[in-house]
């Protein structure tokens, strides 16, 4: 199993033995149930769903599902095919034709360890409509009095020829709320008693928020 589900839970810091402060972002990662093993047989390509599995723990300290609030009959047999409670969050991970990996199985922090490298990709935060200086880092017009040329973008184009403007050109515009990857992160510790991982920097989203884990691809 190469990845897994997790909430980002917010930002702390972690000291290394020679007391260096590290800055890290601290994500529950898991537990999730594998709700489905896709073939190349039956769906043309080898991958898993999991499943996040969210609830409060018991006395026993063990975990109990939350199940969602509406879940339609085709979603709900997806889930009892499976033999596992429904889920709020799903995702698709790419396994080796010769996994072992079914359907019902759990996964949890335990695939991952300390000082391996990690991709993380979530949903930056969503912050409006903005303009150019925000959005892309313009640096603007001139401040002194008289000046009617402060937070404009100028020219985009020419009049004459092509008498058009280029797609792909920096203008104002929905900034944020885009599905962001962010790789080669360390992994400084791993918690498998809470499914915690901490992970060196800052991962996209704002706390709360769902993130897909799993190896880096590059590192």
């Amino acid at each position: 199993m190469n990845g897994i589900l997790g909430k980002k839970i917010g930002m702390t810091q972690v000291y290394k033995d020679d007391g260096q402060a590290v800055p890290v972002t601290v994500i529950q990662a898991g537990p999730c149930v594998v709700v489905q093993r896709k073939t190349s047989e039956a769906d043309g390509y080898d991958a898993v769903q999991i499943g996040l599995v969210e609830g409060p723990r018991n006395a026993e300290g063990k975990l109990v599902p939350k199940a969602p609030n509406n879940v339609n009959s085709p979603r709900r047999g997806h889930f009892k095919k499976a033999g596992v409670a429904p889920t709020y969050q799903l995702a698709e991970f790419h396994v080796e034709g010769d996994s072992e990996v079914q359907a019902g199985d759990e996964i949890d922090v335990s695939i991952f360890e300390e000082d391996s490298y990690i991709d993380v990709v979530g949903t930056s935060k969503g912050k409006g409509f903005q303009g150019v200086m925000k959005r892309h880092g313009f640096g603007g017009g001139r401040a002194s009095h008289g000046s009617s040329f402060h937070r404009a973008p100028g020219s985009i184009g020419q009049s004459a020829y092509p008498s058009r403007v280029f797609p792909g050109i920096k203008l104002p515009g929905q900034m944020g709320n885009k599905r962001i990857t962010t790789k080669n992160l360390q992994i400084v510790k791993v918690d498998t008693d809470e499914n915690l991982l901490f992970i060196k920097g800052a991962v996209p989203g704002a706390r709360n928020s769902y993130v897909q884990i799993r190896p880096a691809k590059n590192g």
